[in-house]
C-alpha cells in the first residue's frame, strides 16, 4: 500500500486508467477513486500532463519490482525450457488479476507516449533482473548478437501479451518456445 500521498494518487490514477481507459483519467476521477476531497489530485499534480508523468513513473516503478521479484524466484537459466518456464510465469503475471490491470494500465501509457515523449522517456525498456537473465542466458549459449536478440525475443512476447489482453485468451507454451527457439538460432 501507497505511503505518501503522491504515491497514493499515482496508484489510484493507474486504476483508473485501468478501469476507464485515457479518457476516463481525470484529476476528479482519482480523488474518488483515492477516497479524497476533490481537489486534491490537482493539488499535487497540476495538470494532466504531471499526473500522467507520475502515473507512468509509478508504472515503471512497479514493473521494475515485478521484474525483479520473478528473477529472483527462478533458479539461472541453464537451459531453454527454463527459460520458457521463466517467461510462461511473467506472462501469466501479465494476463491475470493485479498483473492484468498494469498491463491494461501500460499500452494505453505507451499509446498516449507517441504524443508525449516525455512520457516515452519514462516508460524506455530499463535495465533489470528479467532482461539480464535473458542477456546472460543468450551470451552462455554463443548469441552474438546478445542485445539484439534479447530485445527482439522481449519485444515479441510484449506483443503476445497485448494479443492476448485484448483478444482474451493464454498465450500457449508453444509459442514462447519458438520465440526462445528463434533467439538461440545461430
Amino acid at each position: 500500500m501507497a505511503t505518501d500521498r503522491r504515491t497514493l494518487l499515482a496508484d489510484a490514477a493507474l486504476d483508473v486508467l485501468a478501469d476507464e481507459g485515457i479518457r476516463g483519467l481525470t484529476h476528479r476521477a482519482v480523488d474518488r477513486r483515492a477516497g479524497m476531497p476533490s481537489g486534491t489530485t490537482s493539488a499535487y499534480f497540476r495538470t494532466r500532463a504531471a499526473l500522467l508523468t507520475g502515473l507512468v513513473t509509478r508504472l515503471v516503478q512497479l514493473d521494475q519490482a515485478e521484474l525483479q521479484t520473478t528473477a529472483e524466484r527462478l533458479p539461472p537459466l541453464r537451459t531453454a525450457e527454463e527459460l520458457v518456464d521463466g517467461m510462461t510465469l511473467l506472462v501469466r503475471q501479465r494476463l491475470t488479476g493485479e498483473g492484468r490491470r498494469l498491463s491494461l494500465a501500460r499500452y494505453a501509457c505507451a499509446v498516449e507516449s507517441v504524443r508525449a515523449p516525455e512520457l516515452r522517456e519514462i516508460l524506455v525498456p530499463r535495465e533489470n533482473a528479467g532482461r539480464e537473465a535473458v542477456r546472460l542466458f543468450l551470451a552462455g549459449h554463443g548469441v552474438t548478437d546478445v542485445e539484439n536478440r534479447t530485445h527482439t525475443l522481449l519485444s515479441c512476447i510484449d506483443g503476445l501479451v497485448f494479443d492476448r489482453l485484448v483478444g482474451g485468451g493464454e498465450v500457449p507454451r508453444e509459442a514462447l518456445e519458438g520465440l526462445v527457439a528463434a533467439a538461440l538460432r545461430q
